[in-house]
């Protein structure tokens, strides 16, 4: 007996390869228009390359010195601030699910504020902070900013609170574990999930952020690569060259940016179906 596919399901599946294609689309253009020439940039259809020379764009790009340092700069900024974002996330998380005190509700809806802020409407403040303490146009300007996730501190406080029963607590304290070991030893394993899930979110959004960067420095040397990007297409207009180095940058970026989060993808389901399951 041969089932029939439902109309709704039909519409449905070609909503999503429709979602899919708009999507992907720009991806594919990037990576096609990273083995072209300047001419056939503009001489070609966008989704053929009739002349490749993929080799030479990157010889170039690579040639320049100053991208692999760019490339770099964003892994220290993404790694190191989404690192301490999620051990900053998760302890607070913790502390304000698993121990009440006072306040507790009114500091997590100010969290939960901080979440709906854009961070375009922090960046000037921040600014202005880090000009009083004599931070900008250094290292720390772009680092210290991203080590605050108001969403990781949401996302691991629902988590522990899901995933971490009260009753194990009590056990380990019954046995003299202390509350740094308890949550060292029990606390971070069960929510290791959760952390891959804040790192993630937040290695992303430090990678693609501009405008702090942009607002903080002044040195080429310190820019991540999102503003080096910036940087070479505003120059196209007194030089073409400056087209095929953009565009086979921005590839390269949203490469490295793939493969980080393919890396951790089986950390990422674990995290996002955690606690979803009844035991």
């Amino acid at each position: 007996m041969v089932n029939r596919i439902r109309p709704g399901t039909v519409v449905v599946l070609a909503l999503l390869f429709a979602a899919a294609a708009y999507f992907l689309l720009p991806v594919v253009w990037v990576l096609i228009a990273a083995t072209k020439s300047t001419a056939d940039l503009f001489g070609t259809f966008g989704l053929w390359s009739p002349d490749p020379q993929l080799g030479q764009n990157l010889s170039r790009l690579f040639g320049t010195g100053v991208f692999g340092r760019w490339i770099v700069n964003s892994f220290l900024y993404a790694g190191l601030g989404a690192l301490a974002a999620t051990l900053l996330s998760t302890a607070a998380g913790y502390a304000m699910a698993k121990y009440p005190f006072t306040g507790r509700e009114a500091l997590f809806n100010l969290v939960l504020a901080g979440v709906l802020v854009p961070p375009t409407v922090l960046a000037l403040p921040t600014y202005l902070i880090f000009s009083e303490a004599g931070m900008t146009g250094t290292f720390w300007s772009v680092l210290l900013p991203g080590i605050v996730s108001p969403f990781g501190v949401y996302l691991a406080r629902i988590h522990a609170n899901a995933a971490i029963p009260d009753a194990l607590l009590e056990s380990a304290r019954l046995d003299g574990a202390g509350e740094y070991r308890i949550f060292v030893s029990i606390g971070l394993k069960i929510m290791s999930p959760a952390l891959v899930t804040i790192f993630l979110f937040q290695f992303i959004s430090i990678w693609n952020n501009y405008f702090l960067p942009l607002v903080m420095l002044s040195d080429q040397n310190l820019y991540p690569v999102t503003l080096g990007l910036g940087l070479w297409n505003s120059q196209t207009f007194r030089d073409p060259a400056f087209f095929e180095l953009t565009v086979t940058g921005a590839a390269v970026s949203a490469l490295l940016l793939v493969l980080t989060m393919a890396s951790l993808q089986r950390f990422w389901r674990a995290g996002l179906t955690a606690g979803s399951v009844k035991e």
